[in-house]
Order: structure tokens, then sequence, then C-alpha cells
């Protein structure tokens, strides 16, 4: 068996010495770096979270459909009405852009903003006298925006929290009752859903997939749609009869 020599051992010394050195220098920048990215990712979150719409603070200006709005409103001309759903944070305006991309980063003052709005399809009618309106809102946490959908999942949620109040028009002049009677889950990519039609072509396909349908409506219909968190193209659907 051959011994390495002393002076070869002396040789080889500051090399390993060298690789040590650098690697515990990429484990620390490595870890430093994790740090940061982490960092990052809180602050972004608590970004989003602090400057999401605040339901409580948007609510002064939700028209009182007898003398107008409550006080002189910031919000744009593009708001078609005003939803609530008793007992949760769904208590916002409800926006129409010229496409279904204007309000996804855009806030009901005009601004910027990552949690966007809640907003109608800009296919529908902003009269909500179609037979089938559409709702988009972000999945924000702690309920906020259209992160509420999630409980409806529960069918004593629901029915626990199964009314609500349709202002519609900027000034609110119209107002209608809201009454929840399916909560349903589906792909984003699901055409009888996911754009205006028949409600009663809604309905057989709620039927036909196994939906929670709490009573069968008579009246127009709207729904009430977010992300869900099973996959990317996800979606939870909370289903409303417009009562007249």
């Amino acid at each position: 068996m051959t011994r390495m020599s002393p002076k070869s051992a002396a040789a080889w010394h500051p090399f390993w010495r060298t690789l040590c050195n650098g690697f515990d220098g990429l484990l620390l920048t490595g870890f430093l770096l994790l740090i940061l990215v982490s960092g990052y990712c809180l602050y972004d979150s608590l970004y989003v979270y602090t400057h999401t719409l605040d339901s409580l603070e948007i609510a002064r200006y939700r028209p009182t459909g007898e003398d107008g709005e409550s006080e002189t409103s910031p919000i744009t001309d593009e708001m078609v009405g005003w939803i609530t759903l008793d007992g949760t944070n769904i208590d916002y305006p409800v926006m129409q852009g010229e496409d279904n991309s204007v309000f996804l980063n855009k806030d009901p003052f005009g601004q910027f903003s990552l949690s966007g709005s809640i907003f109608m399809d800009s296919r529908n009618s902003p009269a909500f006298d179609d037979e089938y309106s559409i709702i988009y809102g972000h999945h924000m946490a702690y309920g906020k925006m259209f992160g509420a959908l999630d409980s409806y999942l529960d069918e004593n949620y629901a029915r626990c929290h199964a009314s609500g109040v349709l202002l519609i028009g900027k000034d609110g002049a119209e107002k209608r009752d809201l009454s929840v009677f399916a909560v349903a889950q589906a792909s984003a990519k699901e055409r009888t859903l996911f754009q205006p039609g028949p409600a009663k072509k809604v309905m057989r396909f709620l039927a036909s997939n196994d939906a929670m349908i709490l009573y069968e409506p008579a009246g127009r219909i709207i729904a009430l749609t977010t992300c869900a968190e099973s996959s990317v193209d996800a979606r939870i659907l909370v289903f409303c009869e417009i009562r007249q």
C-alpha cells in the first residue's frame, strides 16, 4: 500500500482548505439568498393584503338607492352595481370593463391594484337583466374580495348565509334581494358556466354534475366566482337568484 509522503500531504492541504472554504461560502450565500427570498415573499403577501380593497372602508360609498350616493363617491362610472352577501365580507361595488382583463388589476377608483375589483363579465348587460350574469373576484386571504366564497362549499354555511342584496346602477336606484340557491366547483374552461346564456342550460349542467343545489330558482340568476386552490383552472361558483 502506497502512503502519501509528508511533502505530498502538505501540498494537498491548501487545496482542500480552499475547497472547504469555498463550500462554506456557497452555503452561506445560499442561506442568505433564502432569507432574502422568504423576506420578499412575506413582504409581498403583506403588501397585497394591506392594499386589498377593504369592504368596511369602501362601504361608505355604497349608494343609498333613495337620495343617490351616500357621499360623493370617487368610484369610477364603470360601476354597474353593488353586491352584498349577509354575514360575509362581500360588500363591494361591481365594476364592468370593455373586456374581462380591465379590472383584474384595477380598483374601483381606477388605480392599479394587485387585488383588482369585483367585476361583471363584459358580455353581460350592465342592467343585470340577462338570464345569467357572471361576477368575478380574486381569491384573497381572510375572506377579502371573493375569498369568502370558500365557506359556501359547506352546505350548513351556505344555508345560513343565503341572503344578500344587489343594488343596480351606480346610484343604486334599483334594489333586488339575492338568494343563494347552488354552489359548485368547475373548470374555468367550462363554457356553460363561464359565458352568459340561458339560465335553464346552467341549471341542467348543475343538476348533471353533482352541484350542491339548495332549491330551484324561478328568476334571473348570477354566479359569483373565484379561483379554487385545487388546481390552476379550478373555480368556485356561488349561484344566486335575483328576487323580484
